[in-house]
């Protein structure tokens, strides 16, 4: 999980406004907001930006408990410790951690930042001790996805949700394909689990969640099929929630065309906005998000 690896995008890339009641800068300045218009990252925020406020509501406390596992250099982290809410970022990589640090002080918000793997959640946070975590782009990276997903359980509040973004086995295969990497993508289509939809996957998979010899194993990160991460989700003992495809057309469309036209670049995000929460597009876009609830 070294690193950012999840497109979090600029330090403040924010989420929305700071939360009333809740304290801004380290000085007690409002803290900045930033314009969010990358189609890469605005569905996961769009998200985010409902489950938080559905949690402060459900709660009656407008400062949450967010902990972002693997969480990199802070591309999620600091724009919700800005909104006022406690964050606590685990990684493995110390010089991410240092890079997400420097973010937090560019806004002048406290961040806590721990090394560590998934696992050892239960240990740092404590039993029941978030009410939201953040999951992005690391169920590729962990020995046994099952087993982070259950830590991950563990340390969630009754209530409490927690934010799935995986890479997407099928759009590896179709990107590769349209790539002329045949031969790979070849590859890649027959380790994609045939069994019914919401079945899980076969071991030895990409989508392995036994942590069996598989794609990780073999020094490739793993990809999943939305089916997979439900069923991990409910084997975790959590209440699968809404799924969206993200970056389904923003990796294929040549930046050329956006670049040159400010108007094709809004019409993008409005059609990634569209396509996201449509079921036909889920394991076609490159990640697909899910949430779970305990």
């Amino acid at each position: 999980m070294a690193g950012d690896r999840r497109g979090g995008g600029a330090p403040g890339a924010q989420f929305g406004r700071p939360i009333k009641g809740a304290p801004g800068g380290q000085d007690g300045r409002p803290v900045r907001r930033w314009k969010d218009d990358d189609p890469r990252t605005a569905v996961v925020r769009d998200v985010l930006r409902a489950v938080i406020s559905g949690l402060v509501a459900e709660t009656g406390r407008p400062r949450l408990d967010i902990v972002d596992a693997g969480g990199g250099t802070g591309g999620f982290a600091v724009p919700l410790a800005g909104l006022g809410h406690t964050v606590t970022v685990i990684d493995p990589s110390p010089d991410s951690l240092a890079a997400a640090q420097r973010r937090a002080a560019e806004i002048a918000v406290p961040l806590r930042a721990i090394q560590g793997d998934v696992a050892d959640l239960p240990g740092v946070i404590g039993e029941q001790g978030a009410d939201l975590i953040l999951c992005h782009s690391v169920l590729e990276y962990v020995d046994v996805p099952a087993a982070a997903m259950a830590a991950i359980s563990r340390v969630l509040r009754p209530g409490g949700a927690v934010s799935v973004l995986a890479a997407s086995a099928v759009a590896a295969v179709v990107h590769r394909a349209l790539a002329g990497r045949f031969e790979e993508a070849t590859r890649l289509l027959g380790g994609i689990s045939t069994g019914q939809a919401g079945s899980l996957p076969a071991a030895g998979s990409p989508d392995s969640l036994d942590g069996a010899a598989d794609e990780h194993t073999a020094g490739r990160p793993r990809r999943f099929t939305l089916a997979a991460v439900v069923g991990l989700i409910e084997a975790a003992g959590l209440r699968p929630g809404a799924a969206h495809g993200v970056r389904v057309f923003a990796d294929l469309v040549p930046g050329i065309f956006a670049d040159a036209d400010p108007g094709a670049a809004e019409a993008l995000l409005a059609l990634e906005r569209a396509a996201s929460a449509h079921p036909a597009f889920h394991d076609l876009a490159t990640q697909f998000h899910v949430l779970g609830y305990r």
